[in-house]
């Protein structure tokens, strides 16, 4: 008799024993589902922030493009040549926005260089819609080190320093010229998202690698 009642007794704790399992389980799969789920959540909530905030971004650049930079200087396209010459040109502006030019242009995907390029070749990557990055002994280093940064991750840029202009930082693209306050002046990005390939350009899609200043 007490062997039976002992057998009766481990059953029941056996018994026991896969329901306490059994409930484990179901709370480690209920624990996993859920977190599962929060990740889920929470990856859906930062890809839609992400992109809203890039769509914001974007219309922010455009609303910037289609206003006027605030103290830029402009010439006419007609005004400008664009034959290509082998002697050196001496042109009206420092830096120069535009004229004949040698049929050679800098690279300007993105190139930074330390010391001078020559105004005949850069004038010619104006012409395929780069915009110039120009500075003189008077720019911080700071802001010499900030716009390098963003040249060196914009297609269709570049940045020499040119002693002899007036302005400490000045940006250029085909008849288009700015002078700004530093590498935190808003009209940077203005007149990068303006003017990069933007409507004044002569040769739009023609190429800023391939030509000089190869690194």
């Amino acid at each position: 008799m007490a062997s039976k009642t002992q057998s009766t007794e481990r059953k029941a704790r056996i018994e026991q024993m896969r329901k306490a399992e059994r409930a484990r389980e179901r709370r480690n799969r209920i624990i996993t589902i859920t977190a599962s789920t929060v990740v889920v959540v929470a990856l859906v909530a930062f890809g839609a922030f992400v992109l809203n905030k890039e769509s914001e971004d974007q219309k922010k650049e455009e609303q910037a493009a289609a206003e006027p930079v605030k103290g830029e200087k402009s010439w006419d396209a007609k005004e400008l040549g664009r034959d290509h010459v082998a002697e050196a040109v001496e042109y009206p502006q420092t830096p120069p926005v535009g004229g004949n030019h040698n049929q050679a242009w800098m690279n300007c995907a993105g190139d930074v260089y330390k010391d001078a390029v020559p105004d005949v070749n850069a004038v010619h990557s104006l012409e395929h819609g780069a915009v110039w990055v120009t500075y003189n002994d008077k720019a911080p280093e700071g802001d010499v080190k900030a716009l390098g940064e963003l040249v060196g991750k914009t297609q269709y840029t570049l940045m020499s320093p040119v002693k002899e202009q007036a302005g400490a930082i000045m940006l250029t693209a085909w008849g288009k010229q700015v002078t700004v306050d530093s590498a935190k002046d808003p009209r940077v990005n203005q007149f990068f998202a303006k003017y990069v390939q933007g409507p004044q350009t002569p040769e739009p899609g023609a190429a800023c690698t391939g030509g000089m200043g190869d690194q």
